[in-house]
């Protein structure tokens, strides 16, 4: 009898891993989103991944995994910025404009734009339009991961369009008239 009770927990580990690990690729794009480091989004993955391990007795089984686990991030990323309130931000982009791009490709210099771009929006915007645009959460699923309405979600959004729109266009002209 407790052979198969072991069986059976190892059998939802295993699912649960499952699930945890197919989720990483997005939690990565979603960490760089809102951190606009490779080391501290790998950090904040990490973070969440251990916090939704230690804590998966917590997660309601037919539940979205995915938003789950991108709340546990998200509120790792604003736990850690309350820590770090003594860091220099780059809001204006000043040092992640200093980032090399290896290669000639232009879809490199494309993605490059859009990173400094989207490190110039507010962090309510940023993190809205990765979670909707780029991360593939409903508008619904996106403001139950930030804990706000609907409504909000879907301003935020369209205030990120639209500046991403002008911030884009803005680099263009000038990369042409250059």
């Amino acid at each position: 009898m407790v052979h198969v009770i072991s069986r059976s927990v190892a059998d939802e580990a295993c699912t649960f891993s499952d699930l945890i690990i197919g989720a990483i690729p997005s939690l990565r794009a979603f960490g760089l989103s809102l951190t606009g480091r490779a080391d501290r989004a790998d950090d904040l993955v990490q973070e969440t991944l251990v916090k939704a391990w230690k804590h998966q007795d917590s997660f309601q089984t037919g539940t979205n995994v995915r938003a789950w686990l991108h709340t546990i991030l998200r509120n790792e990323f604003y736990s850690q910025i309350r820590k770090r309130r003594r860091e220099v931000e780059d809001a204006d982009g000043v040092y992640s404009n200093k980032i090399a791009v290896s290669g000639g490709q232009e879809d490199h210099m494309d993605m490059a734009d859009m990173r400094v771009a989207l490190m110039q929006l507010p962090e309510d915007q940023r993190e809205a339009i990765i979670l909707v645009g780029a991360s593939g959460f409903s508008y619904q699923e996106a403001a139950e991961i930030c804990g706000v309405a609907v409504g909000t979600v879907k301003s935020r959004v369209s205030r990120a369009r639209e500046r991403l729109a002008v911030l884009l266009d803005a680099e263009c002209i000038s990369e042409h008239s250059a």
